[in-house]
């Protein structure tokens, strides 16, 4: 049977939420002394901890079958690795920014130079709109550029704005990618090595569906049981069950968890009982 090899974030805002996703998915990825490498002999899977800028190279180039890294960094590498899973992390959104004023459309980057960390990304994203710019490639701190001189613009993550600010520099134009934590794989595995990474796929999607359910359970009169059922229609249907009350059911369904506290007092005012919610760890929906 072939190992599986995946890559996991070594630092950064990828890599804490990397870790606990696949350990409550079931994996062993816990390093004692920081290890680049962890066996998880029973799940067959090999993890190397990675750098996250080179984890769709390594992936793309089929040296590993499967990693977690971040959609911007998939992007921005165009090795052919695949997003097979959006994640629900490390969410950034990126933006072109200028001095106010200056500029307020990508259009108007033509012939501008552009500071910024992610020149594959942005290359293609002026090319889809036929704006020819001069990139300039820096490893951080872009904001800075535009001052310095050495840039018109920067292409860069906005999550508050306070730096762009700071810098005195305001966000034009529409985003360029909303990114967030993606699961990817090798374009090119073998039918072995597919189904494997399928099963990962299949264990985390589990695992995030279960974050956004829980499970409520509640008696109620059988004459209120249309109604309340109607309030936890649940996946397919919820569960009904007779109690030894006559006249009484209990009834489980899954609700949206952020909706579970106004399910909860719904049920109550039509005559629901012993209402109960219980949170998942995983599931297979």
């Amino acid at each position: 049977m072939t190992t599986l090899r995946i890559a996991v974030p070594n630092k950064g805002s990828l890599s804490l939420p990397s870790d606990q996703l696949l350990t409550a998915a079931g994996y062993r990825v816990h390093r004692a002394n920081r290890e680049l490498m962890i066996d998880d002999a029973r799940n067959d899977v090999r993890f190397f901890f990675l750098r996250p800028r080179d984890i769709a190279l390594y992936v793309g180039s089929g040296t590993l079958d499967a990693g977690i890294t971040g959609r911007d960094l998939l992007l921005d590498a165009d090795t052919g690795a695949e997003e097979v899973l959006p994640l629900g992390y490390s969410a950034s959104t990126f933006r072109f920014a200028a001095r106010p004023g200056d500029l307020t459309a990508v259009a108007d980057l033509a012939g501008k130079r552009v500071a910024t960390s992610y020149p594959g990304l942005v290359a293609a994203h002026l090319a889809e709109h036929g704006v020819e710019a001069r990139l300039v490639r820096l490893d951080g701190a872009v904001e800075t550029s535009v001052q310095l001189g050495i840039a018109d613009a920067v292409a860069d993550v906005v999550e508050t704005g306070t730096s762009l600010r700071n810098s005195g520099l305001a966000v034009f134009g529409e985003p360029i990618l909303r990114s967030e934590a993606v699961l990817i794989r090798r374009p090119d595995a073998d039918e072995t090595v597919a189904t494997a990474v399928e099963r990962v796929r299949r264990r985390l999607k589990g695992v995030l569906i279960a974050r956004q359910y829980v499970m409520i359970d509640y008696d109620c009169p059988t004459d209120v049981q249309e109604a309340a059922c109607a309030l936890t229609p649940g996946i397919e249907s919820p569960t009904v069950s007779p109690l030894a009350r006559e006249g009484w059911v209990a009834v489980r369904s899954l609700v949206p968890r952020d909706r579970a506290p106004f399910v909860m007092d719904e049920l109550w005012e039509v005559g629901a009982r012993a209402i109960l919610v219980t949170p998942l760890e995983s599931s297979r929906i």
